[in-house]
């Protein structure tokens, strides 16, 4: 049985609901101004600005606190090659023989294919696994729990981090994965969740003319009368 974490205090600041709204209202604003990008700048970007987006994602809330995932961060040019060679080879299959009708459909006002030019343009490449287990000093099994959906939510805690700071990201996720594995050196306890391309947006970068969904689609909301 494991003992139970000690309790430290904690408190969060408080501040006026003015100054309250005016923080969300600029978060907001920010948010709705990030977008997927698919033209990236080969532009280098600080390997420090790659670890504090990581360290960001790592505060992300967890099932039993397990923490199930695993980051790596590849610049090495002859390792971007690798995975898009990989990659492409998946994706290709995909298009080809592997997508139904309806899906194709839904992803062709998007303009894409099995060409991912990104994963080697973009200076850095961040690739995101999801830890099932640990395995512990006697041999034993750690089980994570809600790994699928802690892992998700570290994902969208570390595409903020980055896009606040002016880096762009694409979420890719070939099928299967399998291969990111055996190029990263990761265990087999690991399951590869997504590949996220970072960088500056290209010059003559453009993105879809896409529309959000509005907050009354979004959200319902039951108050005391």
């Amino acid at each position: 049985m494991s003992k139970p974490l000690r309790s430290v205090p904690y408190s969060l600041p408080r501040f006026s609901p003015a100054l309250m709204q005016e923080r969300i209202e600029v978060d907001l604003a920010v948010a709705r101004a990030r977008r997927t990008v698919r033209s990236f700048s080969s532009e280098p970007v600080p390997r420090q600005l790659i670890e504090r987006a990581i360290e960001i994602a790592g505060t992300a809330p967890s099932g039993a606190h397990r923490q199930p995932w695993f980051f790596v961060a590849i610049g090495d040019p002859a390792m971007k090659a690798k995975i898009r060679e990989a990659a492409e080879q998946e994706e290709r299959a995909f298009y080809e023989t592997r997508i139904t009708p309806a899906w194709r459909d839904a992803l062709a006002p998007l303009g894409t294919d099995f060409h991912k030019e990104h994963l080697t343009t973009a200076p850095w490449l961040i690739v995101l696994f999801r830890r099932d287990y640990e395995v512990q000093e006697d041999g034993t099994q750690a089980k994570s729990y809600y790994a699928q959906e802690s892992v998700g939510i570290a994902l969208g805690f570390l595409i903020q981090a980055l896009h606040r700071v002016g880096l762009a990201s694409l979420t890719h996720t070939p099928a299967p994965m399998t291969f990111l594995r055996e190029i990263c050196g990761r265990p087999v306890s690991e399951k590869p969740f997504v590949i996220l391309p970072v960088g500056f947006c290209a010059p003559d970068c453009e993105v879809p003319d896409l529309q959000r969904k509005s907050l009354g689609e979004i959200a319902a909301f039951f108050e005391e009368e």
